[in-house]
């Protein structure tokens, strides 16, 4: 086992908190235990622990990050991501296969959107080879890979791919599923900050494709905007 894994192991083990725990647990509706180190304790001890160890090669840097994924504590997998983000090195296209396990593999929210936000948006930004990906997961029967298809768009501003994510969008626009419906709302209000016009066009022309909650979501910065020049 990398010394690197070791150590954030030792570290959110020594700060573990068994009353944090179980809030922390229920918050996330999961069955993975938690160690009960919340985000701010958790991020200086990953800063502390990396500046001791040296990841010097791509075999290591995927090692730690899939054995802490793939911990028995829903923090370790936070450190997985914390870990996959810190060392920019290696997120380039030969990292698009690790990603795409974690996309794959994620269970809820807290971790898809990580991924699909901070590791897989830039990737698809500089690389976009990779759309065709999306392509595919947008058909995906995991739903946080179909999640994972929209928000894969997050910040991309003006070099936004706008036909690909209206037919991502439009695929999965029938959906009930509330987290696909509030992905397409946002991924809308993304991009209204970059072409508010484009936005509110959309979805007056497919308002009747959209959810509610989708239309209301992807307004939001929109209308806000309107409200304080009025």
């Amino acid at each position: 086992m990398h010394p690197l894994v070791e150590d954030l192991r030792a570290g959110l083990a020594g700060a573990a908190d068994p009353e944090k725990a179980r809030p922390m647990q229920a918050y996330m509706k999961t069955d993975q235990p938690f160690y009960g180190v919340q985000s701010g304790l958790r991020r200086t001890l990953f800063k502390e622990a990396v500046r001791r160890h040296e990841v010097s090669s791509r075999t290591e840097y995927e090692e730690i990050v899939l054995t802490l994924w793939e911990g028995v504590y829903r923090e370790e997998m936070y450190q997985a991501l914390e870990v996959a983000e810190h060392f920019k090195r290696f997120r380039d296209a030969d990292a698009w296969p690790l990603f795409e396990h974690l996309v794959h593999t994620a269970d809820w929210w807290d971790t898809l959107d990580w991924i699909a936000g901070k590791l897989v948006s830039p990737l698809v930004l500089k690389h976009r080879k990779f759309e065709a990906r999306l392509v595919e997961w947008a058909r995906s029967d995991h739903l946080w890979t179909r999640r994972a298809s929209l928000l894969a768009h997050l910040h991309h501003k003006n070099r936004l791919n706008m036909d690909l994510l209206a037919s991502t969008i439009l695929q999965l626009a029938g959906e009930r599923e509330f987290f696909i419906r509030k992905a397409i709302g946002w991924i809308l209000r993304d991009y209204s900050y970059a072409n508010p016009d484009w936005v509110e066009a959309f979805v007056s022309e497919h308002a009747s494709e959209l959810s509610a909650l989708s239309r209301r979501e992807a307004l939001k910065q929109i209308e806000r905007m309107r409200a304080e020049r009025s």
